[in-house]
């Protein structure tokens, strides 16, 4: 597709009712970027990638068109040094301001030499015009305990926040970049590596973008046991949010019986597969070793839902807690869709999508799969939400149980040089994707990670401001956001 043509297609996906997922560059040449652009349509569902070679000339920016492109964009500049011309916010988003190297990291050679920063100090957004009781409250990048690198500058009056921008990748580490070179097959150990608490849904998105490019079709049982694994996954994770957003409210009974729940799942985890981060399971062409859960699981995930309704039951009846997370941080669904938030921050503002239902892969296709919706936009409506999904989830693994199909779990997975392929899970925290390039030598040439916190950490400011300071902290953890997902 010619860069000149990109605004119209652009427009026409939306008017289609269609969604732009990702875009990202590439080299499959040296000195020479090529342009991916990842959309999905609504009739027939189906994803679609648009090419674009735009040699030297800026790319007309799709971010007017599709708010949710302009920080995709923004990352190709840095990365790769191409330039899009009318983007709306052309600022610096990986590399921060006064932070300069010789050649873009992602060229080929680049990324060698050591960033320079200079001295300058930095100039931040002016807010208020000429009033003077404006203040500023620069938070971070060293915020609390163990939580990860971000700075946040609040510009507030008194209790009340006027403008809130969050300055991520502190501590990007240059993922994507580390594939390259990677045999396909051993790429899936730094993809598990991403992001702990997304380890499965990581490795099955990198293992399934590989067998796209391989062309194999793994074992029933595998594809089964992959659905487990996730699901598992997904139970771990919201157990731990609801205590996290407990604590937010000063419950700490509440944060410690989410906590408590959230080891008891990992120890399962841990009975299962060796690890209770479900790690070193996963490969391009099934998984490592046979599972064998049968005849002990299901009782003990029976006693994980009988607690985990308890549970979620007597956060639903503690009115301290619902009066703090009742209409704070309310996002709506238009706002949701054009800034591109995914998973329960999407359902939760009444956006009805789930890749496991609309897009099914491993064997989701073949399973009952409620995907809990709604309206409020609020952190009442995520916190719902997810404690739906827990439910949700217990069924699912209860009927994987039932029906798990015997036979072999791994097949042989070699894609060809030159060989490409996308790859896609629904995370705890929503939709993500794989990229895989094969080069001519056999190893990975370019893997595009897209997290599902690297979109809803843009959404995220939009319910920030115009709030108050006191529910801050409430409303960051019903995001259940994380920095080293979104950093990469």
């Amino acid at each position: 597709m010619k860069a000149a043509d990109l605004p119209e297609a652009a427009q026409g996906l939306l008017d289609r009712g269609g969604r732009m997922q990702m875009v990202y560059a590439w080299c499959p040449k040296p000195e020479k970027i090529e342009l991916r652009y990842l959309v999905g349509h609504e009739k027939p569902k189906s994803f679609e990638v648009w090419i674009c070679e735009p040699g030297r000339q800026k790319v007309p920016s799709l971010a007017e068109i599709w708010p949710l492109i302009g920080w995709y964009e923004r990352e190709v500049t840095d990365l790769f040094g191409l330039e899009f011309a009318g983007h709306p916010e052309p600022r610096r988003l990986v590399l921060h301001e006064g932070a300069a190297v010789i050649r873009p990291p992602f060229l080929p050679g680049g990324g060698e030499e050591p960033v320079t920063v200079s001295g300058e100090r930095r100039v931040v957004p002016a807010v208020g015009g000429d009033r003077e009781d404006v203040q500023l409250l620069p938070f971070g990048p060293v915020r609390a305990d163990v939580m990860e690198s971000a700075e946040f500058l609040f510009f507030y009056l008194g209790e009340h926040i006027l403008h809130y921008h969050p300055q991520l990748f502190f501590k990007h580490r240059g993922m994507e970049k580390r594939f390259e070179g990677l045999a396909p097959g051993k790429g899936v150990i730094m993809a598990e590596r991403v992001s702990g608490v997304g380890s499965v849904a990581h490795a099955l998105a990198y293992c399934q973008a590989v067998e796209a490019a391989a062309g194999c079709t793994v074992p029933k049982r595998a594809a089964w046991l992959r659905v487990l694994l996730a699901e598992m996954e997904r139970l771990y994770n919201h157990l731990h949010y609801l205590g996290h957003l407990a604590d937010t409210t000063t419950l700490k009974v509440g944060n410690a019986e989410g906590k408590l729940l959230e080891e008891r799942v990992k120890q399962i985890n841990a009975e299962l597969t060796g690890s209770r981060f479900l790690r070193s399971v996963l490969k391009p062409g099934g998984l490592r070793r046979d599972l064998f859960p049968k005849g002990w699981l299901a009782e003990k995930i029976e006693d994980v839902r009988a607690e985990a309704v308890r549970y979620t039951q007597l956060l639903e009846d503690t009115d301290s807690f619902l009066d703090r997370i009742i209409t704070t941080g309310a996002l709506n669904a238009k706002v949701a869709f054009d800034q591109g938030a995914t998973g329960p921050i999407d359902r939760a503002s009444g956006v009805d999508r789930d890749l496991r239902r609309d897009y099914p892969y491993a064997a989701y296709a073949d399973l009952p799969l409620t995907v809990p919706v709604e309206k409020a936009g609020d952190a009442y409506a995520r916190f719902r939400v997810r404690a739906a999904e827990i439910d949700a989830s217990l069924v699912l693994i209860q009927r994987v149980l039932l029906l798990l199909p015997e036979g072999e779990v791994e097949t042989e997975c070699a894609p060809d040089s030159g060989s490409h392929g996308l790859g896609w899970a629904e995370s705890p925290r929503g939709t993500l994707f794989y990229a895989v390039h094969v080069g001519a030598d056999g190893g990975l040439a370019r893997v595009k990670i897209k997290s599902p916190s690297f979109s809803n950490w843009r959404v995220f400011p939009y319910t920030v401001q115009d709030s108050n300071m006191m529910d801050y902290a409430i409303n960051e953890a019903s995001f259940g956001l994380t920095i080293a997902g979104c950093d990469r």
